[in-house]
Parts: C-alpha cells; sequence; structure tokens
C-alpha cells in the first residue's frame, strides 16, 4: 500500500481547513499532497472551498443584513453543530 492510499477522501475533507490554514503537521501535509495529486475529487472539493473562502470575504454588512432571516439562522446552526 502507497503512503498517498493510507490517506482517504473522508480525511481530507476533515483535515481541509488546517490544510488551507498551512496548520497540518508535515507527516499529514506530505500525505494530503500526495492524496491531491491521485484524487480528482478532492482537488475539486479544494477548488469549492478556495471559492466559498474568496466569496464570504468578500460579503460585507449590507449583504448580510439582506440575507433572509431563516438563511442565516441555517447557517449559524450549522455551524455551531459543526463537530470540531
Amino acid at each position: 500500500m502507497s503512503a498517498s492510499a493510507s490517506y482517504v477522501c473522508r480525511q481530507f475533507v476533515e483535515d481541509v481547513t488546517a490544510y488551507l490554514d498551512g496548520a497540518l503537521p508535515e507527516e499529514v501535509l506530505l500525505l494530503v499532497d500526495l492524496h491531491l495529486a491521485d484524487c480528482p475529487h478532492c482537488r475539486e472539493y479544494l477548488t469549492q472551498m478556495r471559492r466559498t473562502i474568496a466569496m464570504t470575504h468578500a460579503l460585507n454588512d449590507d449583504d448580510v443584513d439582506a440575507m433572509p432571516a431563516d438563511v442565516r439562522d441555517r447557517l449559524m446552526q450549522a455551524f455551531r453543530e459543526r463537530p470540531d
């Protein structure tokens, strides 16, 4: 079994934020990079996460205020329920 085979997509989904923050230990970073080289699905997920981050950084208070209350409430609930 190769090193990249020991790291699976589910792990990447759990590690993507730390990956983007540059907070992964070197040995995990190596596994992630090997996995990304072989996995088009995780590369696409990474691209989607980067787009989401860019879009949320572009939001201002007017955008948030214009968001329907039920949407804002569901988003806030999802963030509160997110496992650490």
